[in-house]
């Protein structure tokens, strides 16, 4: 520890660590922790020893009054793609993991990160507004944990390249001094031949390695229908850059390139790519007046498009780019393969998402698919020399580079190979494999995994994590969130239109389904569950929701889940007891998806909420699916109707059976009474032990019956050769559902036409 006196000489100590970040083309990390004014005076000092121009400086704080370029902490997104020299990130006020994660990205290479915190000793027991984001009803900002700012404030005090000044007493902690006796410099990029070569020389030449000129190279293929190319890379790699590079050059010759990203900030640094090397071509119309929409005078484009809208633009265009694309689910990702050529960008360790996760969820779709498949991978670092220690910092402070445990370890769990365990946030702190293994499997669980997540799973009161382990090792694990038990006031709040955070089902039930009392019980919602890519499809999952289910037995009302709906989602947790209560009516905007609400109840109370909402789902589902689920995919129809664990009642009058027997057995017509037959046909659909239909006949229920689609739409659909094979289809499919579920006096109209 260096004694600094009464005047700490930060400014001595930045133009060190500046001199060091410059040498190593590397970044370093000053710390200053204390009062927060004194921070802000230091942090001055600090700019002006590491002699960085006051335009290449950023402040990421909710104080103003800064001759610096301000961005307010909850804007941290808006640096994403920017490149800074020096950051200065206030965490007195509004931090977060997610801030964090933004900030460190922007810095470049020679530059600082300045930090400024409460004394570190104080720092995990401040609560600020991220911590009252996390205290959801019922539970208050008092039971929030500051279990992640501890795990931060250790990382602080020992990792490679990190200046520690305290403030307050007046000494250097750390002088963060760090250099590395290896030379780092990244190869050069290589420009291929002219007659190797489809794109112009000028692309090449924009490239700043030989990881990105090789990925350049691979990118070609993307003028070929019937091939896909997947890049991957760390962040800060220059996979944007080559697939703007691409795009560019496509346009350059006349193509049509969509590009797709999980937000248009996310596909940034795509189109300013694409825009430079048309401009340095000559190429560019216009001079970019759409930065998202970019027209060549060859006539080729490079447009933007929403992840939903993507797949169905790209058909009839020449080339697809996704970027971020483990940001993104796998059924938005199969709907890409519609393009004649597409390129999956995707980052591999950073913010933007989680490459592994691309890679097992996505990958082996991709090998299966009718397309040439090529792959390149970028390790150099283009911003920052390697071997940086800001961003092996980031890495292990924010788990970017979480893994689940490797194949061999668990290739032989069974579900009776398996111990059930309760991870506690003290048990993940105590032992650093286990918490990376078991957030690892948490990033494979989800297309979008934020820091923010880690800083929720060790310190958010409502949270609780359970696992399967063999030998040791994570396979499986569930993130559970405490749901319900509000009191009155809440439940009133939430009734007259609210918002309530981390009450999902509560929620949805209240506000949206208007059951005020639907707060009252307490739940267990699934928010996450995941088993090793290595063992899927042995029962595992399922074992663990079996453990879950044991254990919560005498202490909550329900376990509830809620997702975007697929046939096989909705198939597993029907099979693990779980009934559909609820579809929602809009997409989710990323996804694509309509969402589901399944439970399963634990107690009387949960029962009671579970058998009501059932009976309303199914009360209304029918005119739902006519109105705003006519869209919806017709076997997540029929699976999500397959799982209501209600019975349901055609309740047919006998004048609407024999016209339901006309149409099936005798010469009538559906349209007479189409809500006999949609009441029949939800009898159908949400009986366990159904009447022999084929999944061909059931579809033609949702689509006809139940989705009221033209007669011409569903026969095309369905590939029927005409309307009238479509109407005869019909008819036959209700032969044997008026044979089950019919009266006495319907099977007596039958007979006459027998």
């Amino acid at each position: 520890m260096t004694e600094l006196g009464d005047d700490p000489d930060v400014e001595a100590l930045a133009a060190a660590r500046r001199a060091e970040a410059l040498a190593t083309n590397q970044r370093r990390l000053l710390v200053l922790a204390g009062d927060r004014d004194a921070g802000i005076d230091a942090a001055f000092d600090a700019v002006r020893g590491a002699d960085v121009p006051d335009d290449e400086v950023t402040f990421v704080t909710a104080r103003e009054g800064f001759r610096f370029h301000r961005v307010e902490p909850k804007r941290a997104s808006s640096l994403l793609g920017t490149t800074r020299t020096l950051v200065v990130l206030d965490a007195h006020e509004d931090f977060s993991a997610n801030a964090l994660g933004r900030v460190a990205g922007a810095v470049d290479g020679g530059g600082l990160l300045v930090l400024l915190t409460p004394p570190l000793d104080e720092w995990p027991a401040r609560r600020d507004s991220f911590d009252e984001r996390l205290a959801v009803p019922p539970f208050s900002v008092a039971d929030v944990t500051g279990r992640f700012r501890g795990r931060l404030v250790s990382t602080l005090r020992d990792h490679p390249g990190v200046a520690l000044v305290d403030l307050d007493s007046g000494t250097v902690e750390r002088d963060g001094a760090y250099r590395q006796g290896i030379s780092f410099d990244a190869a050069p990029p290589r420009i291929p031949r002219e007659k190797n070569r489809r794109f112009p020389r000028r692309a090449y030449e924009n490239c700043l390695t030989a990881d990105q000129s090789a990925a350049l190279e691979a990118l070609e293929a993307l003028a070929d229908p019937g091939n896909a190319i997947v890049v991957e890379a760390d962040r800060g790699r220059g996979k944007s850059s080559a697939a703007g590079l691409a795009a560019g050059s496509l346009a350059a010759e006349g193509a049509d390139v969509v590009v797709t990203a999980p937000g248009k900030r996310n596909a940034a640094e795509v189109f300013a790519r694409a825009e430079r090397l048309l401009s340095e071509l000559g190429a560019l119309r216009g001079g970019g007046a759409d930065d998202f929409d970019l027209a060549a005078e060859s006539g080729g484009r490079v447009r933007y498009v929403p992840p939903t809208e993507a797949g169905a633009a790209a058909a009839d265009a020449d080339a697809l780019v996704v970027d971020e694309a483990a940001a993104l689910p796998v059924r938005l990702l199969e709907s890409f393969l519609a393009a004649p050529a597409v390129a999956f960008c995707t980052t591999v360790r950073g913010y933007e998402g989680a490459g592994r996760g691309f890679a097992v969820r996505f990958r082996d779709r991709l090998d299966d698919a009718d397309r040439e498949v090529t792959d390149a991978r970028l390790d150099d670092p283009i911003r920052y020399a390697a071997g940086d220690p800001v961003e092996s910092w980031t890495f292990r402070a924010l788990l970017l580079d979480a893994r689940p445990p490797v194949d061999q370890l668990v290739a032989d769990a069974t579900p009776d190979t398996v111990s059930y365990r309760t991870l506690s946030p003290d048990d993940l702190l105590a032992d650093e494999h286990l918490l990376r293994e078991a957030f690892g499997l948490l990033v494979l669980a989800h297309y979008r995994t934020e820091p923010d997540d880690l800083a929720r799973l060790l310190d958010a009161p409502n949270l609780t994590l359970r696992a399967l382990t063999h030998e040791g090792r994570v396979v499986s694990v569930a993130l559970l969130a405490r749901e319900g038990g509000l009191d009155a006031d809440t439940r009133r709040h939430m009734y007259d239109g609210g918002r309530i955070r981390g009450n999902m089902l509560p929620d949805v039930f209240t506000s949206q389904l208007r059951d005020e009392a639907a707060g009252v019980p307490v739940g267990y919602r699934v928010m996450r569950i995941a088993t090793h890519h290595a063992v899927r499809s042995s029962g595992l999952g399922s074992r663990l929701l079996s453990e879950i289910r044991d254990e919560f037995a005498g202490d909550a009302d329900y376990l509830g889940v809620g997702f975007g709906a697929t046939p096989e989602l909705l198939s597993f947790w029907r099979d693990n007891g779980y009934g559909t209560v609820h579809l929602s009516t809009t997409r989710n905007d990323t996804s694509g998806e309509y969402s589901a609400l399944m439970m399963h109840p634990l107690s009387p109370a949960g029962r009671d909420l579970r058998d009501r909402h059932a009976a309303w789902f199914l009360g209304r589902v029918g005119d739902v699916l006519g109105d705003a689920l006519s869209d919806l995919d017709a076997d997540v129809a029929r699976a999500a109707l397959a799982a209501v664990d209600t019975a349901f009642s055609p309740d047919l009058s006998e004048y609407e059976w024999r016209v339901v027997v006309g149409a099936s057995y005798g010469p009538g017509l559906y349209t007479t009474a189409p809500g006999a037959f949609r009441r029949l046909g939800l009898a159908h659909l949400t009986t366990p032990e159904r009447a022999s239909l084929t999944p061909r006949e059931e579809r033609l229920l949702v689509r006809k019956v139940l989705q009221t689609r033209p007669w011409n739409a569903v026969a095309d659909e369905l590939d029927f050769h005409s309307t009238a094979g479509a109407m005869r289809a019909l008819g036959d499919a209700y032969e044997p559902l008026v044979d089950e579920y019919g009266t006495d006096a319907a099977h007596e109209e039958r007979e006459r036409f027998r």
